[in-house]
């Protein structure tokens, strides 16, 4: 099993900055891709960015937050942030947190999400 917690969310003006932290624990070993996903009300949950290792490692981010969010990951820490800069009234949503494994991992279960944390940006 892998645990993921984050923390870092919160009100803030459009214009702000904010930093979404999530830490892994547990299993940690195998796993693959680390990403954060959002869901605003009466929307689907979308892919906000996202790291693998596979492949040689890759980073790719949403349309909507590409050059205003970064994604940062720490191996030894095992933590994956999100850097939020320029925040805009349409990035409210709540922020979750994703980690899946490789699939050579032999785990029944590979995808574990967060419990999500609230990011409110005001207008």
């Amino acid at each position: 099993q892998v645990q993921l917690v984050e923390s870092g969310g919160g009100l803030v003006q459009a214009g702000g900055s904010l930093r979404l932290s999530c830490a892994a624990s547990g299993s940690t070993f195998g796993i693959d891709a680390m990403a954060w996903y959002r869901q605003a009300p009466g929307k689907q949950r979308e892919l906000v960015a996202a790291n693998n290792l596979s492949n040689g490692g890759s980073t790719n981010y949403a349309d909507s937050v590409r050059g205003r969010f970064t994604i940062s990951r720490d191996n030894a820490k095992n933590t994956v942030d999100l850097q939020m800069n320029n925040l805009k009234p349409e990035d409210t949503a709540v922020y979750y947190c994703n980690a899946e494994l490789f699939p050579w991992s032999g785990r029944t279960i590979r995808n574990y999400w967060g419990q999500g944390t609230q990011v409110t940006v005001s207008s």
